[in-house]
């Protein structure tokens, strides 16, 4: 499972024109499922999205959590965050899962971190979606679950 984490002041995902998820200050999350991802890859990136200390404290230095802050989180699914674009000029998706558990997997990572009590919207599975951000910092990381032993 691979996220693109982004701090936010305000996020939000539309879909035909519809506003169908918005946050305020907090992570706007670009998450990709692999084939092989399974429940432990889950609770383990939602427990570091969770627990990121990445915004600021009273002296600036990224010393919160989201919880901290009080933020919310924007759970967007992105099958590309999962390409694979070291051949040729067309990424490959070999490596991303099939529809039916990635949508399962992206559900049940909202929810663990909803489970944290922070506000959680969500994009819409599958649906072409038009994003927008606020980049706070610019702050952006990449979390891999395969990477967080």
């Amino acid at each position: 499972m691979r996220a693109v984490v982004q701090r936010v002041t305000r996020a939000s995902v539309a879909v035909e024109g519809a506003t169908v998820g918005a946050i305020g200050r907090g992570w706007l999350v670009l998450l990709g499922v692999a084939r092989d991802d399974g429940p432990e890859d889950v609770a383990r990136l939602a427990d570091k999205v969770v627990n990121l200390r990445a915004f600021d404290d009273e002296a600036g230095k990224m010393n919160r959590s989201v919880v901290d802050v009080g933020g919310g989180v924007l759970v967007v699914s992105q099958f590309t965050v999962m390409a694979d674009c070291r051949a040729g000029r067309r990424p490959g998706f070999t490596d991303a899962a099939e529809p039916a558990k990635a949508e399962a997997l992206y559900l049940e990572f909202a929810r663990r971190v909803a489970d944290s009590g922070l506000e959680v919207a969500t994009g819409v599975f599958r649906a072409t979606m038009a994003v927008e951000l606020v980049n706070d910092g610019p702050v952006t990381f990449l979390i891999d679950s395969r990477r967080l032993f």
